[in-house]
This record gives C-alpha cells, sequence and structure tokens, in this order.
C-alpha cells in the first residue's frame, strides 16, 4: 500500500480532517479548516515529502501545502483553484471531487479562498490567511 493509499484510509477509518504519512511516521487532525496546517507550519514540523490526505482542499489550504513541501495530495473535495496551484508547484494532486470554489458552511465562498484569491505565492498568502483569521476571531 503506497503512503498516499495509507494516508486516505486513515483519513476515512480514524474520522480525521487531515492525515500524513511517511514511512512509518502518521501525523493526523480533527481540526477544521486550514488550522492543522497553519499548526505544522507554526510548529516547524519537517512534512517534507509526506503524502497527505485531507477532507477539503481550497486554494488557502494548497499554497500551505506546497509551504510545507508535502510531494502529493488527496482530497475528498478539492477547488480547480487549488489543484492549478499544487500542480504548479509540482504536487501531485488526486481527488474525489472537483468543485469551481470551496463553499462554506455558513453560506457563500470560504473566507480563506477568498482571501488568497488575489495571491500569486505561497508567503502572501500565508500572510493573507494570518490577517484573515485574526479578522474572524475579532468577530
Amino acid at each position: 500500500m503506497s503512503e498516499l493509499e495509507r494516508a486516505k484510509a486513515l483519513l476515512e477509518e480514524g474520522k480525521f480532517t487531515l492525515a500524513l504519512v511517511k514511512g512509518g511516521v502518521r501525523i493526523t487532525s480533527k481540526e477544521r479548516g486550514v488550522r492543522p496546517l497553519l499548526r505544522l507550519i507554526q510548529e516547524e514540523r519537517d512534512v517534507r515529502s509526506y503524502a497527505a490526505a485531507d477532507r477539503v482542499v481550497g486554494r488557502a489550504a494548497a499554497f500551505l501545502y506546497v509551504l510545507l513541501g508535502v510531494k502529493e495530495v488527496y482530497a475528498k473535495v478539492i477547488s480547480k483553484l487549488a489543484e492549478e496551484v499544487l500542480l504548479g508547484h509540482g504536487i501531485a494532486v488526486f481527488c474525489g471531487t472537483r468543485t469551481e470554489r470551496i463553499r462554506s458552511y455558513a453560506g457563500g465562498y470560504c473566507p480563506m479562498e477568498t482571501a488568497v484569491e488575489h495571491c500569486e505565492d505561497a508567503e502572501s498568502a500565508l500572510a493573507a490567511i494570518l490577517k484573515r483569521l485574526a479578522e474572524l476571531n475579532k468577530q
């Protein structure tokens, strides 16, 4: 079984939102949105060349995966914009469902995907994500 298949199985079996696998190492989370990816970045976890399985990947998450340096991503749902970012950075993409944009649970579009819609690189996307999260936390 490939690392991506193991990550995908973990995602489903453990009811996780995120699963990363490399060799015998597994990292999982039940947090929603981009929070688990931000946590990996903030903790400076080395997940380069890991296989990732995620429930929902929008453009914001895609830029975070670029920063993390994963080698491949499986998404149950992925936006076309996210797929473009990942493929443009040499990250293999596999998915269940492809959609134009990620919708928010509250209606409308995902605030993180909207926050990075004009970003051209991962560093500016990270800054936009952190700014948007700060704004949402104030509300």
